[in-house]
């Protein structure tokens, strides 16, 4: 959606309004009005709320806590003990609780009832404490925070890290309140991919620590600290007793997990499941209140230039004078495109930045360069005498071309020099080179360095250096960028083929012996096989004795008593990225795994690359293969090899249910299986094969393709499931304790449909989901609504207990939202951004479940509430239709977008996952009058708001029965802009008109 798709922490809104500023709700507003500046006060970020600025919300008629309150009347007390103790109880809640917990919390403490009055006397107590006011649509709740001075030292603003996240993560700039500084940034914090990232406290479901506690020694806070720090983007607190008794061989103590609280002075606890209090996520505070990291997006725009800055330029041998060259900024996208010159070491390779202000703002001052350094009489003359270091504009044997370079050399009549824009050196005449004009300093240098993330250990080894230079070398790619650094790391795409190739990943497989592979020749016959996963395409995974399987298992066993001789968290798993090798438990050892996929920064999917299982985990629950044993391990090649079949009808990708499972009843678990090879498929990467469950392989008779062949379990039955409407009610199961392991869970097969052969660019959760044009309803229709959910005919069955209604600001009220997707004015689909860190937690969870359970047959309904896989991720569907083709067409709840998928890719939507509000709320454009919106307006429309943070000015709320039908109609507002506001309406407005005056 990262992808982050992070769920960090104290994620801001980039657009902010005040309440004080109405929209003006005429189509033709004053011209003046677009110019107000609005400051909107961030109604949901709880954590950072204790040092924003203190104004009262006034379209929503917040509570005042002194408005029934009168001098001299209520129950006398003491005001000194009672603030006493109210700092006492804050210092040990430094992020903040609800003050409807307050009673409870200070009676436990205290043994005291907490007197009335006092509560009302809270928000004159500014000395003590500090009362917020939360979200306009519900201005009755309040949270208590330390006074002002303290809370700002109370600030958490760690950085996260990439996805993703994502992603790949940005870090997070310290929040300021609007007064204090306008967002710097127009855009989002990897807007594309991220998520905004989840405050402190997000229900008063919190749970109340018991009276007395026992602290926490020094040695522990230490210890787990240093966990937090391993997982930046927040780790779940049910994770910890696993995680600590691995990384450093003993317990964790039993009230740990109790009194959460206690970790408050270096840990930021959030709970985003607001029925169940127990599941926490746990964040590293940062130990400075200021911003440690540097938001991506700010590209490191700095005027001051460092010593170490200085000290580079020196080593680069820049010659001294008053012209300094900027430093280059990593661009902001999350994968932008580079042109890859050449690496010697993939710790460095040079490469350069494609897009405006980059390759093309080059081009430009290349172009004035040539005109400045023409041929002509006024040109100016050769330097005569070029020095070392020096910058100076030089002549290219094209003799067209006039290039920046940097003198590295000075020989008898010729120079050395290094293209400072282009990344290589050459020797030229010294008639060829002029001294270089100040207006071309401005421009950084565009030539640049990149580190290949995965690569480090092996970044001179001459395999990989080779394989690099025939697949990157001189090619226009994609980076992820997951460090932002003085050298980025990254991770490279190639995306001109069908199949996005993982370019670090193709690299890592140079390092692989070949002669560690498994044999397999046509006709040959192999046994004691075994068959270690059967996949519901159809597709068989199978191990064959090796050389390389007997080193791999020899290795793995080092590793397993190497681990439990380490005390440390070294070996935690930090910064995932596809294509990424690493360790995972797999029937209770540990195993090589590659990322295949991020959701987010927390949830991952994993294939074992030596058993072609696949399973979706958490990242802590995976480990990095210790240094003593990488290269070795790296040179085996996975002992995972693909078959399918041999002469069957059914191609691979057409079984049934039922033959999937006749299979895996009959060669799962068995060690003694034999094979033929029939044929060897390299563009498909897969062998066709006769299996047999015995070492009769001499008999085709005896194989599991000819009694398949003969039995009846691919014809074709009708699918009672798939035709059936009756109103049969949908048992929903409660969800159990934590399901077991991937390879528990399905016989050591796995539980996705086949095997993903391309890697994904993006997290799938990382952040917010475009709509792209809205599913069915995009494209530029005009009025198309085709995306909108209709009026249903029926209700869903009442025992499902749909979700309660997403909670909105009254008319006139503001609210910071995202839009998913956008057809056109007259129908888009909004996400309250304030909320939309809580999806990504659940849609995590939902993968993690979904992706442990097997297909079993559903019987599905029209207007039902199901779980449905779209892509690699698992959304909550509104089914609106079944096709008798096996299709389904389902309208995603969250995120208002139509799609099909496979009947055999829905499941009941479990009671744990229907809590949290659905998010997508469908709405229209105000200000503007309803008409048939041509396909131009369209493509205008979406291009100011679809897939951006906004902020809303609701104007009217039409109800329905089901929430999925409910419509807003409001002023959409981009505040990202320095100079002034962009009001949407105004610009639709303009539009029309001149369309109008057109014709």
């Amino acid at each position: 959606m990262k992808d982050g798709q992070s769920e960090g922490k104290t994620g801001v809104h980039p657009n902010k309004m005040s309440n004080q500023n109405t929209p003006n709700r005429k189509t033709n507003p004053p011209p003046e009005k677009s110019d107000k500046r609005m400051t909107l006060p961030s109604r949901f970020q709880k954590e950072v709320q204790a040092h924003l600025s203190r104004n009262p919300q006034q379209t929503s008629s917040p509570m005042n806590l002194n408005e029934s309150l009168s001098p001299g009347k209520g129950k006398p007390y003491n005001p000194q003990q009672v603030q006493s103790r109210i700092k006492e109880v804050l210092g040990k809640y430094s992020n903040g609780f609800w003050v409807s917990k307050l009673p409870q919390i200070y009676r436990e403490l205290y043994k005291q009832d907490l007197p009335t009055e006092a509560i009302k006397d809270l928000e004159t107590w500014t000395h003590i404490c500090t009362v917020e006011k939360t979200c306009s649509s519900n201005p009755s709740e309040l949270l208590l925070y330390p006074a002002k001075d303290k809370a700002v030292t109370n600030l958490n603003p760690s950085s996260t890290t990439a996805p993703t996240q994502s992603s790949n993560s940005p870090t997070n700039k310290p929040l300021q309140s609007p007064a204090q500084q306008r967002p710097s940034s127009t855009h989002l914090t990897r807007s594309s991919s991220h998520p905004p990232q989840s405050p402190t406290l997000s229900s008063s479901s919190s749970p109340s620590p018991p009276s007395s506690p026992t602290p926490l020694s020094p040695d522990l806070k230490v210890k787990l600290e240093e966990l937090l720090i391993k997982y930046s983007n927040g780790l779940w607190a049910h994770a910890l007793p696993k995680l600590f008794q691995d990384t450093y061989k003993t317990k964790l103590p039993g009230h740990v997990l109790e009194n959460l609280h206690l970790l408050s002075d270096f840990c930021t606890i959030d709970y985003p499941m607001p029925d169940n209090p127990k599941r926490a996520i746990l964040y590293r505070r940062s130990s400075s209140g200021g911003g440690a990291g540097e938001d991506e997006n700010c590209n490191r725009r700095d005027s001051t230039t460092s010593e170490e800055e200085l000290k580079l330029r020196q080593e680069l041998g820049r010659r001294l004078s008053n012209h300094a060259v900027p430093s280059l900024q990593i661009p902001k996208e999350e994968y932008p495109s580079v042109l890859v010159v050449e690496a010697t070491n993939t710790n460095g390779v040079i490469l350069r930045y494609i897009g405006e202000g980059y390759s093309q703002a080059q081009e430009s001052m290349e172009d004035e360069m040539r005109e400045f350094y023409g041929l002509n009489q006024s040109s100016p003359t050769p330097l005569s005498a070029p020095l070392s270091g020096q910058l100076v504009a030089v002549r290219a044997e094209e003799e067209e071309e006039i290039l920046r370079a940097q003198v590295c050399e000075v020989l008898a009549d010729k120079v050395k020099v290094y293209y400072v824009d282009h990344g290589f050196s050459e020797v030229i005449s010294k008639a060829k080179v002029f001294d270089l004009q100040e207006k071309f300093f401005k421009l950084p240098f565009q030539a640049t360095k990149c580190k290949l993330a995965g690569l480090e250990p092996f970044c001179q080894d001459p395999g990989v250096l080779k394989k690099f230079e025939t697949m990157a070398s001189g090619r226009i790619l994609l980076a992820e960028i997951l460090e932002r650094g003085q050298i980025p790391l990254v991770v490279l795409y190639d995306t001109s083929q069908d199949d996005d190739v993982n370019i670090n990943a193709a690299c890592m497989k140079a390092l692989q012996d070949k002669t560690l592979a498994s044999p397999l020749q046509v006709n040959s016959a192999y046994m004691n096989v075994t068959v270690s996963s059967v996949c519901s395409d159809g597709t068989v995974y199978c191990q064959l004795p090796s050389r390389g399987l007997a080193k791999l298992n020899e290795i793995l066993e080092k590793i397993e008593t190497y681990f439990h001789s380490q005390v440390t968290s070294e070996f935690l798993v930090s910064r995932p990225f596809c294509g990424k090798r690493c360790l995972a438990r797999y029937k209770s050892k540990w195993s090589r795994v590659e990322i295949t996929n991020l959701h987010g920064s927390r949830v991952l999917d994993i294939l074992f690359i030596d058993v072609g299982v696949q399973a979706s985990v958490e990242v802590f629950e995976l480990r990095e293969i210790p240094p003593p044993f990488l290269r070795d391990l790296m040179a085996i090649p996975p002992q995972a090899v693909k078959c399918c079949l041999a002469d069957l009808a059914v191609s691979v990708g057409s079984w049934t249910p039922e033959a999937v499972q006749w299979l895996r009843e009959k060669v799962l678990n068995i060690t003694d299986c034999s094979m033929k090879v029939a044929k060897v498929d390299d563009a498909k990467r897969c062998i066709y094969v006769h299996l047999f469950t015995d070492k009769n392989f001499h008999d085709p008779a005896r194989s599991l393709n000819h009694q398949m062949a003969q039995s009846d379990l691919f014809k074709t039955q009708p699918d009672v499931f798939l035709t059936s409407h009756s109103p049969t009610k949908i048992s929903t199961p409660t969800l159990s304790s934590k399901t077991s392991s991937p390879s528990d869970s399905t016989n050591g097969s796995p539980t996705s449909t086949s095997l993903s052969a391309k890697p994904h660019l993006r997290r799938a959760l990382s952040g917010p989901r475009g709509g792209g044009g809205g599913g069915g309803g995009g494209g530029g229709r005009g009025n198309t609504t085709t995306s909108t959910p209709s009026e249903t005919p029926s209700s869903p069955s009442s025992s499902l207990n749909l979700p309660p209604l997403l909670e909105l600001s009254p008319p006139g009220g503001n609210m910071d939202v995202y839009v998913s997707v956008a057809c056109h004015p007259g129908h888009f689909v909004l996400q309250p951004w304030r909320d939309m860190y809580k999806l990504v937690v659940l849609m995590g969870e939902m993968i993690l479940y979904y992706n442990k359970t097997e297909e079993k047959p559903l019987n599905i309904e029209k207007n039902q509430i199901y779980a449905a896989k779209v892509e690699n991720s698992w959304h909550r569907v509104l089914v609106k239709g079944v096709l008798t083709n096996g299709l389904v067409s389902v309208y995603e709840l969250d995120y208002g977008k139509h799609e099909l998928v496979s009947c055999t890719q829905l499941r009941p939507l479990i009671k744990e996952f229907r809590q949290l509000p659905f998010q997508g709320i469908t709405a229209q454009l105000a200000g503007v009058k309803p008409r048939q919106w041509s396909e131009e307006a369209s493509i205008v429309f979406r291009n100011h708001v679809e897939k951006k943070p906004l902020v809303a000015q609701l104007e009217a709320i039409q109800e329905a029965t089901n929430p999925w039908d409910r419509k807003l109609t409001v002023f959409l507002v981009d505040t990202s802009q320095e100079e002034r506001d962009i009001w949407v309406h105004d610009i639709m407005a303009e539009f029309a008109d001149e369309l109008t005056n057109e014709l």
